[in-house]
């Protein structure tokens, strides 16, 4: 009857990969002993009245690997792209020059690293929940065309590629995780 099912495995496979950007993402936003333009990503600035990413306001450079520079295009946004920085709970000083704004990035120490270890791992997890969820949806599917007719070595077979596919994806959360915390933990 259902010989014909097909499991959409990209669509799958899109949604697990989207879990995983969403996780770089978030593993981007985590401050390590280094400077990076994707740090201020989660800052916003009251510029115009309204909320607006900082790289929308000026141009955001790494000069070196311990500081961060913005360049302010409106003279009138500086003060409030540099209290969006002071209350955006990333623990950088901003020093101002001008229309440029200086952050030199402090060292962290042992209990912020391990703070922002956790913090990795917590985000990790939200990723293999979401391919968790991704592959749940998928063996609802295979379980529906088998109350359609599919047949039982066809289940048995959509089943193992929808598992694999998710054994991938939460290795690669795994791989992810680990690259991130040694990077947090380097001295």
């Amino acid at each position: 009857m259902s010989d014909d099912f097909e499991l959409d495995t990209d669509d799958l496979k899109r949604r697990m990969d989207g879990a995983m950007a969403n996780l770089r993402t978030e593993f981007a936003s985590l401050r390590t002993g280094r400077g990076s333009a994707s740090m201020l990503d989660p800052v916003m600035v009251d510029a115009y009245g309204s909320m607006t990413p900082i790289n929308q306001v000026g141009t955001v450079n790494v000069p070196e690997p311990r500081m961060v520079t913005i360049n302010v295009w409106d003279k009138s946004l500086v003060g409030k792209v540099e209290k969006a920085i002071r209350e955006s709970g990333l623990g950088i000083n901003p020093q101002l020059n001008g229309t440029i704004i200086m952050l030199p990035i402090p060292e962290l120490n042992e209990e912020r690293r391990r703070e922002l270890s956790k913090v990795a791992g917590q985000y990790a997890e939200h990723a293999r929940v979401s391919i968790r969820n991704v592959r749940r949806d998928g063996m609802d599917q295979i379980k529906k065309a088998k109350a359609d007719g599919m047949s039982e070595d066809d289940q048995k077979f959509w089943e193992s590629e929808v598992q694999d596919l998710t054994d991938k994806m939460i290795k690669a959360v795994d791989e992810a995780l680990d690259t991130k915390q040694a990077e947090i933990m380097q001295v």
